[in-house]
């Protein structure tokens, strides 16, 4: 094979293992986005199911008449309430990174796409099939 032809094949094959990372980053990217949107929606209910069972008015007599029960699930409930709130915020901040990154990744595969084109039309070349 001539060196030329080495090097044309090795930019490609580079360029395609390119485009294929991107992608397989797309995929886990939706992943992801469906992580954050469940941490935007099981973080609201523990968190208010918490509070609920906290605000009950039983809660209080529970509290007096067993007094280590009571101890452990204030802290229970209490480390539900922190952990929930840090993971509604750590969800909205996700959902807005991968959102943005989405956007970019979208303007990537058009613009790619219409440098394909661009690039077949002036070569007089038929677009290979993506694969």
């Amino acid at each position: 094979m001539p060196a030329d032809q080495e090097d044309h094949s090795s930019r490609t094959d580079i360029l395609k293992m390119l485009d294929s990372f991107i992608d397989q980053m797309s995929k886990i990217r939706r992943t992801l986005k469906a992580i954050s949107i469940s941490a935007l929606v099981l973080a609201p209910l523990a968190l208010a199911l918490s509070l609920y069972l906290i605000r009950h008015p039983s809660f209080l007599g529970l509290m007096d008449s067993r007094d280590e029960f009571g101890i452990v699930l204030v802290t229970l409930l209490s480390a539900v309430i922190v952990i929930s709130s840090i993971w509604i915020v750590t969800g909205i901040r996700q959902y807005r990174l991968i959102d943005s990154w989405s956007k970019r990744y979208d303007e990537y595969v058009q613009r790619k796409e219409e440098i394909d084109r661009e690039i077949a039309s002036n070569f007089g070349v038929a677009e290979e099939p993506e694969s």
